[in-house]
Order: C-alpha cells, then structure tokens, then sequence
C-alpha cells in the first residue's frame, strides 16, 4: 500500500481524492461504523474552498445543495466580500454530512477503498515506511500515512507531534437538544461570552451554544454540565430534554510543530485546532489536503524527492497561523466587557479604510494567501493561487480551473513566452490567449506574464516572459519525469 489515510472527515476524503488524481494507491481508515455523523459540526466554508472544488470539477456538487450568502463583518464592520475578485465571492452555507457524502461520492468514483469501523492504535516507523497498528486485527503496511483524525489524533501523538500555540482562557458547550416552545431564541453576549439558541434541521431540536462560567475539563461534556451552564447564562434550564449530543469547544488556537515526522504527515484537524469562531475549519482542512496531495503523489511515484515533503508544512503553517491569529481576534471580540468594547472599538476605527476592509475580506474568505516561491520570478502571481480566467484555447472559451480538474502541474503560455515547452514530460502545456490585465485579491490589477507554472493545488510557481527560470522551477516543483 502506498498511503493509508487515518481519518475520514472532510480533510480525510479530499486528500484520498488527490492521491487517486496524483496515481497512487490509497486506503482510508475511519473509526466510525458507520458515515453518519452525531451533531451538526461545521456548517459551511468560504470562497476558496469553493474554488479547490471548481479547480477539480466538483463546484456544482457543493451549490446545488449549500446556499451562497456574501455576508461577513469584523468589530460589527461589514466587509466588502462580494467584491472580491472570484467568480465565488461569498461564503457557503452547507452542513457538514452533506459534505462528507458529497466527497464520498467523488471516492467512491476513483475508486478509493474506505474501511468503516476500524480504529487505530498507533504507528511506527523504519526507512522503507509504516506499520499502522490497529486495535483489532492484522497492522497494515504502507510507505507513508497522513493523519486527519482530528484534534485528539492518535496518529499525531504516537509520532510525538505536538501543538504549540495559545491555551484556552474560554470554553463553551455546544448541543442539540429540545427546549420549552416559549424558551428565549437568539444571540445574547456578555462578560462570560456569546450564547445562543436557535432550530436546526427539521425534527424540532435547538442549537444551543452556551459559554461555561470557566473552563471546563478535557473530559468529553455531559448533558449535566450542559443544564448546569444554561442555568447559569437563562436562570432555568429552559425544559432542556432529548439532548442528542453535547461537546466542548475552547478557545485555544493551535498549530502542529512540524507537519511532518519522518513518513508520517499531520493535515486538517490532526494539524491546528481553534475554535469554530469564523467558520475556517473545513477550509483550512481542505487546503492541507490539496496541498499535501500532489507533493505526496510525487514523492510516492518517485519523480520527486522526499524533501518535497518539507515544503508542505513551510507553505501550510505560517498560512495556518495567519488564520489562526484572525479567529482569535474573532473569538476575543465575542465577549462583552468594557475592555473587549474597547477593542472592538479601536478596531472598528482601523477598518474605515476601504483597503483594510478589502485586506480582512480576502483573509476570511481564504483569497489572499501567498506563498514563498524561490526563483519563481518577481511577477505579483507567483506564490498565489491563479485566477480562473477567461481563456481562448484554439478559438474555444475555457475556464482556466478547468484545466486543473486532473491535478497534473500545468504549464499555460500565453503567448509573450515565444512558445514554451516544460523539461521532463511531466507538465501539462496549454497555449491560450488571456486578458492582458488579471485582478488579483487585495494587489488588484497586474499586467498578465507570458506564461505561468501552475502547481496542482492552483498556486503559480514561476512566471515570466522567457523561460529563464522555468527549468529549475519544473524540476523542484513538477519532478524530473513520468515515474
């Protein structure tokens, strides 16, 4: 077996799909018996997610059953999110088991293998790969195994990966359960935190969100710490009954020391853990995935080396940190005191400015990342995810995240480059007409190069008008061949 997956939440399935793409063999292992999930958990992504989702074909999935809202706001600041240059400015709202159905669909299509109900023990490791040890039955063998069994990952800690980051000063009890008919709905804030109450699904059960008098313990919650913390924030427990499941969140924000520990790599959930505040759980999770995906695909077809790897978790953990550090503003903001008024206040201020405004959006909504791109040239692309064009391929419209849906490193000229072919047989080469100015996230509007290397996971690794750099660029991003 070339990779075994552990973990089969949203993080879990999107990277099984982009080994199968990259041409390896993939086993995914879950714990749970069955698909279904217990709660509502995460209810939407933001606009980059949709946009790894276009760049594989998978876009209209996603929409014909989440519903798009192009609303969002910092210290009750609305920002300009529909103005954000992408065909997907906004945010959209779809429940996390319709996400998780939806990819096992895509899985299942590739031909993934997913085992249901098998939990994992531990791993270890030696120089020609990975024994995973399971709690019953006979260990399984692979080259290399990713955990995304989420925030208390077993995989993570049998390799002595830790977190590093801020400890909880908050926690908060989440649930579904029924209420009193006449109980009080909506959001309140106060000294404590925010709460909240409101319908989920259609069999009558309430939302609750209630922030606990102080931090509670690692033990998994109960439906008595539950009552005793609407007590608390209501004065009564509001005839609470029928709680179908309770857990706890903190506001702790955390980050894996190193993605990576020999042959074993963290992503999702395993990776960085933080509260839900901002909804930037799926997204983060889905951006490890698809960019973890190629580089492990390479490395196990051996047209890269191994310490491609390494450029993973660079890339991924001061991009993680960014967000990280915005969800704790976020989660700060939610508390009711004069000092966090205070805060709110001042940074309400900041954002008069239209650019800050703009800045915070793309942030949000995942669009401004940028990565260090060593000899990719000086072109404002490179390092950024490459906009989807408008092109013209031999007289034909095309989308440029089109020309992505195989995950295969792509070469676009377009035409300044004096027709460029890529070294090694490795990269796709497209040969398009482009609009001569491209819009980008917060830079704006930059002259279009004449040509681009666009990684799998839709970054521009090396731009120009010549091929200057272009091989060194192909053979540290794309390999040296077909293997």
């Amino acid at each position: 077996m070339d990779v075994v997956v552990v973990g089969a939440g949203p993080t879990g399935l999107v990277l099984a799909g982009e080994l199968a793409l990259a041409g390896v063999d993939v086993l995914v292992l879950e714990r749970r018996v069955i698909p279904a999930l217990v709660g509502t958990r995460a209810r939407g992504f933001h606009a980059r997610t949709v946009e790894l989702l276009d760049q594989r074909g998978l876009a209209e999935r996603f929409l014909e059953v989440g519903r798009p809202f192009a609303v969002s706001s910092l210290a009750d600041v609305p920002l300009p999110v529909a103005q954000l240059p992408t065909r997907h400015p906004y945010t959209l709202a779809i429940e996390q088991v319709e996400v998780e159905r939806l990819l096992r669909g895509w899985v299942g299509e590739l031909d993934v293998p997913v085992r249901w109900g098998v939990e994992v023990a531990g791993v270890e490791q030696d120089a020609d790969g990975v024994t995973v040890r399971l709690a019953a039955g006979a260990p399984i063998r692979a080259s290399y195994v990713v955990a995304a069994d989420g925030g208390r990952s077993t995989v993570r800690d049998a390799v002595g990966l830790g977190l590093v980051g801020t400890e909880a000063t908050r926690s908060n009890l989440i649930a579904d359960a029924r209420i009193d008919d006449d109980a009080p709905r909506g959001m309140r804030q106060d000294a404590l935190g925010i709460h909240a109450i409101g319908p989920v699904g259609a069999d009558g059960l309430s939302g609750v969100v209630v922030t606990e008098p102080r931090v509670g313990p690692s033990t998994p919650a109960t439906e008595d710490e539950l009552r005793a913390a609407v007590v608390a924030v209501w004065g009564g427990d509001l005839g609470l009954r029928d709680v179908a499941w309770v857990s706890r969140f903190t506001d702790a924000c955390r980050v894996v020391e190193d993605h990576r520990r020999g042959r074993v790599l963290v992503a999702g959930d395993a990776a960085h853990v933080h509260p839900p505040t901002g909804g930037q759980g799926l997204g983060l999770g889905f951006e490890d995935a698809v960019s973890l995906g190629w580089r492990l695909g390479q490395v196990v077809r051996g047209v890269s080396p191994q310490t491609l790897l390494d450029t993973y978790g660079a890339e991924r953990r001061p991009a993680t940190q960014r967000v990280l550090d915005h969800v704790l503003t976020q989660a700060f903001l939610q508390r009711g005191d004069a000092r966090t008024e205070a805060f709110r206040r001042s940074l309400a201020a900041l954002l008069e400015s239209e650019p800050a405004r703009v800045a915070t959006a793309a942030l949000q909504m995942g669009l401004d990342v940028v990565h260090e791109v060593p000899g990719g040239g000086d072109h404002p692309v490179v390092g950024r995810r490459l906009p989807d064009l408008d092109l013209l391929v031999d007289g034909t419209p095309v989308r440029a995240f089109s020309l992505l849906h195989e995950a295969r490193p792509l070469l676009l000229d377009l035409g300044g480059a004096g027709g460029l072919e890529a070294p090694g047989g490795i990269v796709r080469t497209v040969r398009a007409q482009a609009p001569v100015e491209w819009e980008l996230p917060v830079v704006g509007a930059v002259p279009a190069p004449g040509a681009v290397l666009v990684r799998p996971d839709g970054h521009v690794a090396w731009a120009g008008d010549d091929d200057g750099g272009l091989a060194p660029a192909v053979t540290r991003w794309c390999g040296t061949g077909p293997g």
